[in-house]
């Protein structure tokens, strides 16, 4: 036996993993939730991609090809929460399985798109598609894995959507050279077969969903609308859909962004107001009191705000700082994203088996360290030392999320629904915010005659914005671990004074928001 082979074998990963396919229903559960990942990843970011093809074809100008991209952004992250929610009432296996058909006829119509009217309609629709799969896909998971296995099983879509966006980058990136930005989209369309004929045979498992039950479950849809508008407006209101430069300073700027602000607030205090005084809620805030949750959101969404951050930053600091090519950020970003396709399923077994007080509060720490370093001495080393700078970001980023996302789900076994729903809006929210202080800090940093200095001179100040943004990243990234220890060591003290499992009673739901899949 190999010594590859006998470490593996010591840690039982190959047994382990064996387990979580151990039924028909465990393999069909896992292969539905991993390609629908996929598909819902390579109409992300990837897709960015064609925005400067797409605004050549239909001749208009860049901003308004991005649409395509904050539609889908608006469509995803507004309406996850209402996903969950839909699930809960209708059968969290229906829902998504309807997404995954949104999202194969939302490709197919992009790619055969006449216009840029007519494209970014179906890239919101795709948006909506990918909220009812990512929504539902937790509860899924939840509902067919244990406790003691769902490090390993959350460790699945992790992977196949970090495949998809290294599959993305190179694939698209050859369609975009030398053919045509249709087959981006295209490309959906075959995934999202794929996608289906994986996801039909969860049909037959876990929907016989009791009818009694349902009819318990009632949403209020004037609060989903509310939620709905507050977060669409919130995602605006950070997006730069003004006119003149990205900035959060410049005339035009304070002309949009403050006013969106105020009506994003405004927005949020009457849906607080009206989801308080509802005897049904459609977000019940008493599910918030649960302080292990509660921490592991607030953690969950440093963890995607310091994503998105790296996203953002290094291309800028890459090409604007120093003056490279757009290969040279591939060339720091591809290692980036290979981690994710080996380190997720492990950090997954060694919370299973484990679960070290350390895992996540040690991910973050790593990942700041790497934006750190990143931040420290990215002026001074050769292009091809950055990737080692960020390393270990690099694999704190591919740590983190299966866990956490597994802590999440378990945290709350009395509404896994609502569970599911909190964690893909902490998702996009902190998406969100990380883009937001970046661009922010950037802004604040960069002088306003930017345009007009001389290339090396402008660098300087793109070399300086990047490292006060990174900074400020770093620091929140900080908190993030400290919650996440804080948050860990609090669950020993709880689970010390607790019955067994066995014996403790079951957890009260609130009312108006019990899981209707039991």
């Amino acid at each position: 036996m190999s010594s590859k082979g006998g470490l593996l074998h010591q840690l039982n990963v190959l047994g382990a993993f064996k387990e979580l396919g151990s039924t028909r229903e465990r393999k069909d559960t896992l292969m539905g939730v991993a390609t629908t990942r996929l598909l819902v990843q390579l109409m992300s970011m990837p897709v960015a991609l064609t925005i400067p093809s797409v605004a050549r074809e239909f001749d208009t100008t860049v901003a308004h090809a991005a649409w395509m991209v904050v539609i889908r952004l608006l469509a995803l992250g507004s309406t996850v929460f209402l996903a969950a929610r839909l699930g809960e009432k209708y059968g969290h296996v229906r829902v998504y399985f309807m997404g995954s058909i949104i999202m194969c006829i939302a490709g197919l119509l992009a790619a055969a798109s006449l216009s840029m009217g007519q494209l970014i309609l179906w890239s919101g629709v795709a948006g909506f598609g990918g909220a009812l799969i990512t929504a539902n896909s937790n509860a899924i998971l939840t509902m067919v894995f244990g406790a003691k296995e769902r490090g390993r099983a959350f460790s699945v879509p992790v992977t196949a959507a970090k495949f998809g966006a290294v599959i993305g980058v190179v694939l698209f990136g050859l369609f975009l050279e030398w053919l045509s930005w249709r087959l981006v989209f295209l490309t959906t369309f075959p995934i999202g077969l794929l996608a289906i004929k994986n996801s039909y045979p969860l049909l037959k498992y876990k929907m016989q969903q009791a009818a009694e039950k349902s009819k318990n479950i009632s949403i209020d849809y004037f609060g989903a609308a509310l939620m709905v508008a507050t977060l669409g407006v919130l995602i605006l209101s950070v997006s730069h859909l003004h006119e003149g430069v990205e900035s959060f300073t410049s005339p035009s700027a304070k002309s949009y962004h403050p006013p969106m602000h105020l009506l994003a607030g405004s927005l949020f205090a009457l849906f607080l107001v009206t989801q308080l005084r509802s005897p049904k809620p459609f977000l019940d805030f008493r599910y918030f009191r649960n302080k292990f949750f509660s921490m592991a959101l607030f953690s969950s969404m440093t963890y995607h705000l310091s994503m998105l951050a790296v996203m953002t930053l290094v291309p800028i600091m890459v090409e604007d700082g120093l003056g490279k090519g757009p290969m040279a950020v591939t060339i720091v970003l591809l290692p980036h994203q290979l981690a994710g396709l080996i380190m997720p399923s492990w950090a997954g077994w060694v919370y299973d088996r484990y679960n070290p007080r350390w895992l996540q509060p040690g991910a973050l720490v790593l990942i700041a360290l790497g934006i750190g370093l990143l931040a420290i001495f990215a002026a001074s080393v050769p292009i091809w030392v950055l990737p080692i700078l960020l390393f270990p970001a690099s694999i704190g980023t591919s740590v983190f999320n299966a866990p956490n996302n597994a802590q999440i789900m378990s945290s709350l076994p009395e509404n896994r629904s609502f569970a599911a729903g909190m964690l893909e809006t902490s998702t996009q929210m902190g998406h969100t915010i990380g883009s937001t202080i970046g661009a922010t800090v950037m802004g604040l940093t960069l002088p306003a005659t930017i345009a007009l200095l001389p290339a090396l001179e402008a660098q300087h100040y793109y070399r300086e914005g990047f490292q006060n943004s990174a900074i400020t990243v770093v620091g929140i990234i900080i908190l993030g671990s400290i919650v996440a220890i804080f948050r860990k060591a609090s669950e020993k003290r709880t689970a010390t004074a607790a019955a067994p499992p066995a014996q403790a009673a079951p957890a009260a739901a609130p009312s108006g928001g019990g899981d209707g899949n039991d």
